[in-house]
C-alpha cells in the first residue's frame, strides 16, 4: 500500500492544524496505530510551525515568500514527511541545528529537538539549488489489527 499527498500552504498559523488533521485522517483511514500517528502529527506540527515562523525570504533574498510545502508518503511500513520552505535556509557552511535539548518550560526552540525524538530518521538541510530549509523525517509504521490498508 502506498499513499502520498502534497500541500502548498500559506505561511500562516492556521495552516499548521490543517496539515496535522490531514495527516491524522490519512493515517486513521489507512489503519496506522494511533500512537504512531500522534507522534508523526506532533513532529509535522513542529516542522510546519518552523516553516511558518522562519520560512519567508528576507529583503536580502528577494522579498517575502508566502508559502511552504508539506509532502507525506506512506509506503509499505514507513512514513516519510517533508516540509520545505523558500526562506533563507540554514546558514551556509554551518551544519543544521543539532539535537540540543531545551528546558521543558521553554516557549521556543523545541521543534527540531521534538522531531528528532519522535521520528526514526531525520534530515535537516537546505533545498538543493533553491535555498530554503527542508526538514524530512521517517517513522516505521505500526498497524491496527483491523487496518484496511495494512502493508503486506
Amino acid at each position: 500500500m502506498s499513499i502520498w499527498w502534497s500541500l502548498h500552504l500559506r505561511r500562516e498559523a492556521a495552516s499548521v492544524p490543517l496539515a496535522r488533521r490531514l495527516l491524522l485522517g490519512t493515517m486513521e483511514t489507512a489503519g496506522v496505530d494511533p500512537d504512531v500517528s500522534y507522534d508523526l502529527s506532533v513532529a509535522l506540527s513542529e516542522a510546519c510551525a518552523n516553516a511558518v515562523e522562519h520560512g519567508g525570504r528576507s529583503a536580502a533574498h528577494g522579498g517575502c515568500s508566502e508559502a511552504y510545502r508539506v509532502t507525506a508518503y506512506l509506503d509499505g511500513e514507513k512514513c516519510r514527511i517533508e516540509v520545505a520552505d523558500s526562506g533563507p535556509g540554514f546558514t551556509a557552511g554551518r551544519p543544521a541545528p543539532g539535537p540540543t535539548p531545551v528546558h521543558a518550560d521553554a516557549e521556543e526552540g523545541r521543534g527540531l529537538y521534538l522531531i528528532r525524538e519522535l521520528a526514526d530518521h531525520v534530515h535537516i538541510g537546505n533545498e538543493p539549488g533553491l535555498g530554503g530549509a527542508v526538514v524530512s523525517f521517517d517513522k516505521i509504521l505500526k498497524w491496527r489489527e483491523d487496518a484496511p490498508l495494512m502493508a503486506v
